[in-house]
């Protein structure tokens, strides 16, 4: 049971990663302009891939006999904070919206590293739900770093 604990631990902590993707991208869809369409609807999938990615998580943790997380983490409020204030100073421009979804995909990054990396004991269906979530974040990261490069060379 002690290694359920462990492993419905480093579950918890990527279902309030996930949920903050969810509201972090939500967040970014209210900042930007409404002509900037196409970032919308890129990152309001992304809110919903998380959403998805928290569900499927969740799953996870019953079937292991806990309780899935319904919180976000603490660095995911602060980082929301500060996109609320940065957007009040930055008059909702897209480069700002996506270096802090650049951030954000960096720490989601960081999260499922450490997962995978943990000391749980993982089987190897879980670890498959890992590393397919991982992926599709790293796919994610890499559209808006495309996105961000883009636009840092239209500036130049």
């Amino acid at each position: 049971m002690s290694e359920n604990k462990e492993l419905i631990s480093v579950l918890n902590d990527l279902i309030r990663i996930n949920h903050d993707r969810t509201k972090g991208y939500e967040k970014a869809v209210e900042e930007l302009k409404p002509t900037d369409v196409d970032l919308k609807t890129m990152f309001t999938n992304m809110a919903t891939t998380s959403a998805r990615f928290s569900s499927e998580l969740k799953v996870q943790v019953a079937q292991l006999g806990g309780s899935p997380a319904e919180d976000t983490t603490q660095s995911g409020k602060i980082y929301r904070l500060w996109m609320d204030i940065r957007a009040s100073v930055s008059d909702h421009d897209r480069k700002s919206v996506l270096e802090l979804c650049e951030f954000g995909e960096d720490t989601a990054l960081k999260a499922y590293n450490a997962a995978l990396e943990s000391e749980a004991e993982i089987p190897a269906s879980v670890r498959q739900v890992i590393m397919d979530q991982q992926s599709n974040i790293q796919t994610g990261h890499d559209l808006v770093k495309r996105y961000r490069d883009m636009h840092v060379a239209v500036e130049h």
